[in-house]
């Protein structure tokens, strides 16, 4: 029985580290990026295929994890929920939603087994890991968009001026959207992910003021919402785009001046904690421990 559970315990956790190693890769650098597109050029100079691996590892991966559907379908209970926070974080793809959960599933029999070094206390330490494994992937997750929105909001007033110069150099508000999602793939890929789906949504005869607006919903950002709002407003009123995204950008750069004043402001209250826990301690030691020796010394010597 503990060598059944030994094996069960090892495949589960292969299948975990498997599961994020995936997670991970699907979210590829820019610089990989580029090296990729080379490779391909490379290879259709020389007439050159070679074989594609990633199917197969989704396929690999597809057979570990088949007896899990059944408890995949258990959790599911509102799917349109979870896709739309996997796309908040980046992961647009059908299959992240089944990694996800199995990710979920997983990670509370890592918990078990790393209860296994607890000695004694097994059942209170497996019943504890197991409870947190269930809700890292959603802690990931929670951090992953949060990460996501934060690079998109400062990535937002480079866009804006790139827009400014695009639009005053001839260009149209839709081909310079195009340009700067091609131009920021490398600094910023999030914004440049979100402004190539809108191109193709326009491309597709989808109105223009409607792809901001799904991107807005894509985003889930205020600052992305006000600036969908500053273009429905634009439209509606007939005043020049290049104006109006001019006093945005710098109203983005104000705002973002101002939180970071509002952050060093608070330095110094955060500071009090470390100094009262960390410094002040070894100070007291360093300059009362003289002190107080002297006078147990004193002590001992009044006693004798």
């Amino acid at each position: 029985m503990t060598i059944f559970i030994a094996i069960f315990a090892a495949l589960a956790l292969f299948a975990a580290s498997a599961l994020v190693l995936l997670m991970v890769a699907g979210k590829s650098s820019p610089t990989g990026d580029r090296l990729a597109a080379l490779q391909t050029q490379s290879r259709a100079a020389y007439d050159t295929e070679a074989p594609d691996r990633s199917s197969e590892v989704q396929d690999v991966f597809a057979m570990v994890t088949r007896p899990l559907a059944p408890f995949r379908n258990w959790l599911r209970s509102n799917d349109e929920e979870l896709s739309y926070r996997l796309s908040l974080a980046g992961y647009r793809k059908p299959e992240d939603a089944d990694t996800f959960l199995n990710l979920k599933l997983l990670t509370p029999v890592v918990g078990i087994l790393l209860a296994t070094f607890a000695g004694s206390n097994f059942l209170l330490y497996s019943i504890l890991l197991a409870v947190a494994g269930f809700f890292v992937p959603d802690m990931w997750l929670f951090s992953a968009i949060s990460r996501r929105k934060a690079k998109i909001g400062r990535a937002l007033p480079d866009a804006m001026d790139l827009l400014v110069i695009c639009m005053e150099a001839g260009l149209g508000i839709d081909q310079a959207v195009i340009r700067i999602a091609s131009e920021m793939n490398v600094i910023h890929p999030e914004l440049s992910q979100e402004l190539i789906i809108i191109g193709r949504e326009q491309r597709a005869g989808k109105p223009r003021l409607d792809a901001w607006r799904s991107m807005a919903d894509r985003v889930d950002l205020d600052t992305v919402r006000q600036f969908v709002a500053m273009l429905v407003q634009t439209e509606r009123l007939g005043t020049p785009i290049a104006r109006a995204l001019g006093t945005f950008a710098d109203g983005l750069r104000t705002k973002r001046l101002m939180l970071a004043e509002e952050q060093a402001a608070k330095t110094t209250v955060k500071l009090i904690f470390p100094l009262a826990i960390f410094i002040f301690p070894a100070l007291f030691v360093v300059l009362l421990g003289p002190g107080v020796l002297s006078i147990m010394k004193t002590f001992e010597d009044i006693n004798k």
